[in-house]
């Protein structure tokens, strides 16, 4: 069980694992940026799609979808991470972080900050070598966030769409 507690100057907010309840805010926060908004969608008949791929993502031991709360359990900020064992690097496993979100009205307390510090901590704890992170090329705002917190800018990214 995941329980813990992040300290960002007078307010004091929780980290836990999410739950099904969570969805529906994680969902929100995911579509609540430029990027977000044209490959999300808040329509409530969407739903399933959205409670589907949580079941998954809840079922797999690899994967630690988390949630930032403030004391009255309201859902602030969340995180997605990956724990992707390989060969390489004598066989060291890698932690992905993904869709790493604060609600607009909480930016610019350190809870980001934080939650990525807690998010090293919690890989190192489960043996990961090193975290990595992708972030898309227009934010610019974000890998100035990322390099202050240590993060290098050491590899190119590329995609593909498979559908």
């Amino acid at each position: 069980m995941i329980s813990a507690s992040i300290d960002c100057g007078n307010s004091v907010y929780s980290i836990r694992r999410a739950e099904p309840r969570d969805v529906g805010i994680l969902v929100d926060l995911l579509a609540d940026d430029p990027i977000g908004s044209t490959r999300e969608t808040t329509n409530p008949d969407a739903r399933t799609i959205y409670d589907n791929a949580f079941a998954k993502i809840d079922a797999d031991e690899a994967q630690l979808l988390v949630v930032v709360t403030t004391t009255e359990d309201d859902v602030i900020g969340t995180m997605q991470l990956t724990f992707i064992p390989g060969l390489s690097r004598m066989g060291a496993t890698r932690m992905q972080i993904e869709a790493v979100r604060v609600h607009e009205d909480f930016r610019s307390k350190g809870i980001g900050s934080a939650v990525l510090r807690w998010a090293c901590e919690e890989g190192a704890r489960r043996g990961a070598f090193l975290a990595q992170l992708t972030s898309d090329q227009t934010r610019t705002e974000a890998h100035e966030f990322y390099e202050r917190l240590g993060f290098v800018a050491s590899h190119i990214g590329f995609k593909k769409s498979l559908s």
